[in-house]
């Protein structure tokens, strides 16, 4: 089977990462046709906006894609590329794991976090306005059916997944109406998944404080727009760092795979990015279209050139290039393939 894809390389570091988990996921044996779409900066100039239609009707088109960096102007455009993208395609569903791993220099060896977050409304709904010279405000928007949503896609997470708790972060002691709903809406969900997946709750403040203290003690933590980037941020430095975060974009028609992490144009063209992010991300995309094996594979295969650290990226410590990088992971996977 031959799987369409579309492929974002983003802009910065973009394109290097992006080759290499190309080069990863067709090292899997799994067939793409990969639709290439250019965004970002490199767009303004020609089309006078960072992210065209053209490239949204590829991903409504082949309902899957995966995504580099992107830079989002300063002062024009949209306020997010990311932002954007996720509100027009309605991928309301932020998914990242944090995962600790063998021969990363962490403070932890037992993380295994998964960070569900809202992805659609909250603040980031971009609901602003200037009251007065001197006065700004932004609207929060919080409702049921997206509370519901989101709630019920982390329980269905762990369901699939072997996941035992659900936590949902909340600030409902100060926001009660806008958190509150949030909360209230998780708590009917969990209803339905009683005896089977656990629930509890924690305010966002104390939510942070216990994940530096103890992440080992929480599962899947399903939060709204704001405090899930946030802490999906934290869990990132938990485990090594905004490099190794794989991220995940699922709507009901279409999905989106990137790292999370920033497009670094200060480094961009010099070889020395870590694209194991987006690798990681591939292998999200893998399990997504149902290759599980494959996904299981490309992760293996990270874990395995890592752990060995004989080829190492700049930023955890080696001297090894992005291609370089690459390369060795492909390798790894392609003699998993062999040995299966």
């Amino acid at each position: 089977m031959t799987y369409q894809v579309t492929l974002i390389p983003g802009d910065g570091i973009g394109p290097e990462i992006s080759a290499a988990a190309r080069a990863v996921l067709e090292a899997t044996g799994v067939t793409f046709e990969w639709d290439e779409q250019a965004a970002g900066e490199a767009t303004m100039a020609g089309e006078g906006t960072p992210l065209p239609d053209r490239v949204i009707d590829s991903v409504r088109r082949t309902r899957v894609a995966l995504k580099g960096p992107i830079t989002t102007p300063v002062g024009m455009g949209f306020r997010s590329v990311n932002v954007a993208l996720r509100q027009a395609l309605t991928l309301y569903a932020n998914v990242r794991p944090a995962r600790s791993m063998v021969g990363v220099e962490s403070r932890y060896s037992d993380v295994d976090l998964v960070i569900v977050r809202e992805n659609t409304e909250d603040l980031y709904a971009g609901i602003e306005r200037w009251v007065n010279d001197d006065e700004a405000e932004s609207i929060k928007i919080i409702t049921r059916g997206a509370s519901e949503r989101i709630a019920r896609y982390a329980f269905e997470y762990a369901v699939r997944n072997g996941r035992k708790v659900v936590t949902a972060v909340h600030k409902a002691n100060i926001m009660k109406l806008t958190d509150g709903l949030f909360l209230d809406s998780c708590r009917r969900v969990a209803a339905d998944y009683e005896g089977r997946i656990g629930f509890q709750d924690r305010i966002v403040d104390n939510m942070c404080m216990q994940l530096v203290q103890k992440p080992e003690a929480y599962d899947v933590l399903v939060a709204p727009n704001l405090y899930g980037d946030i802490i999906s941020d934290l869990a990132a430095g938990l485990v090594g760092g905004l490099g190794l975060a794989p991220g995940a974009n699922i709507g009901e028609e279409a999905a989106v795979f990137e790292a999370v992490h920033g497009s670094a144009p200060k480094y961009a063209g010099q070889d020395r990015a870590n694209p194991t992010a987006l690798i990681l991300s591939g292998a999200l995309l893998l399990r997504h279209i149902g290759e599980t094996a494959a996904g299981a594979a490309v992760e293996e295969a990270v874990r395995a050139v890592i752990g060995e650290g004989a080829i190492r990226t700049a930023d955890l410590g080696g001297t090894s290039g992005t291609r370089a990088y690459g390369q060795a992971v492909a390798a790894r996977v392609q003699a998993l393939r062999s040995a299966a």
